[in-house]
């Protein structure tokens, strides 16, 4: 595989610009980094280094396509990596934050029946440096707008990916400037995962993408629960929670008939509230492999009014970018679809 831009650490960097002054290393990884420049505009540098960057390490992501919202606020970015494979990423902004969302994977392993990356399964593990040129890509197409934010909520399952995703965690962390307490993993119930974040020193967010709190349920919509059953994910989460006092979120994808009951309501609560958790009940984004509709506004909030009363805190995530096919995945099915010489089917 091709070394890319961020691929390597810093005294990597400094071992490829062999013969350069300790100085000249700084500088071009400070402006890689925390400046987000591209080797070009690296004026503090001599052209010739700047024109051995650019040969020597090329870019991970090549942009294939560009897809805005909701007032140009949300921006979905569809890139192809060196090898061909597709990957997403969303920049958001909103009042007093801007987050962008970042994929692990190319493709899922997960077979998450309504997710649209899930529906086409597994192609790679992204690389330390493919993550980490996602937020630098961010920050450069959020101009003067400060990118503060990242969820790992694209395509994939971070904890899958642990060797890639942690160090990329501590380069956005360290080299970005983006506070650990600004940072999210995402986990559909990886319990090896949640164990090794457990070890680890920075203060991340932890997000459960949880869905049922009923194992029958959650064994068809999320397969990893057969291996990881809600018992075995409780007592992990109970040990993360003890080791690092943070507040745990649960994500609650609503799906009419299927998680969104009185009844269903009551088993989240039963399962959250031990953990002090809040929940995040997420409009369900249509996709082509799922029949299940999302369910109706109107129910959503008073699943919510039923949380409430049972004393669990949940709020209802703003559906954002729902007519650019928002959801994980679709872009990428879409532009696949379009490669294949077929014709692209959009939502009427």
């Amino acid at each position: 595989m091709v070394t890319t831009r961020y691929d390597l650490s810093r005294s990597e960097l400094s071992e490829l610009l062999e013969g350069e002054p300790h100085y000249r290393v700084d500088q071009v990884w400070d402006g890689l980094h925390a400046q987000h420049r591209e080797p070009a505009e690296l004026t503090n540098v001599p052209k010739a280094l700047r024109n051995t960057i650019e040969e020597l390490l090329p870019p991970a992501l090549t942009p294939v396509r560009e897809v805005k919202a909701d007032n140009d606020k949300t921006i979905k970015q569809l890139w192809q990596l060196t090898d061909g494979h597709l990957v997403e990423s969303v920049l958001m902004h909103y009042r007093d934050r801007s987050t962008v969302c970042v994929s692990s994977q190319a493709g899922c392993a997960m077979a998450c029946t309504f997710c649209a990356t899930g529906q086409v399964g597994f192609d790679r593990h992204l690389t330390t440096g493919e993550i980490v040129e996602q937020v630098v890509r961010a920050a450069q197409r959020s101009g003067e707008r400060r990118v503060s934010n990242v969820v790992f909520m694209g395509m994939g399952e971070p904890l899958a990916n642990f060797d890639q995703v942690w160090p990329a965690v501590e380069r956005i962390h360290d080299d970005l400037g983006i506070g650990a307490r600004k940072i999210t993993l995402s986990t559909v119930g990886v319990v090896p995962g949640i164990e090794r974040l457990t070890q680890q020193d920075l203060p991340v967010s932890l997000a459960v993408s949880l869905h049922s709190a009923n194992d029958r349920i959650r064994n068809r919509i999320a397969p990893i629960n057969r291996t990881y059953p809600l018992r075995k994910l409780a007592e992990a989460l109970h040990s993360y929670r003890r080791a690092k006092n943070r507040r745990l979120s649960f994500e609650w994808a609503m799906m009419a008939g299927v998680n969104d009951s009185e009844h269903a309501a009551r088993e989240l609560a039963t399962f959250a509230r031990p953990f002090n958790a809040h929940v995040n009940l997420i409009p369900l984004n249509p996709t082509p492999g799922y029949s299940t509709p999302g369910t109706d506004p109107e129910s959503i909030i008073w699943f919510q009014d039923v949380l409430d009363s049972l004393g669990v805190n949940a709020t209802i995530r703003a559906n954002r970018g729902a007519d650019i096919d928002a959801a994980c995945g679709q872009l990428r099915a879409e532009q696949q679809v379009a490669l294949r010489g077929k014709p692209i089917r959009r939502k009427t």
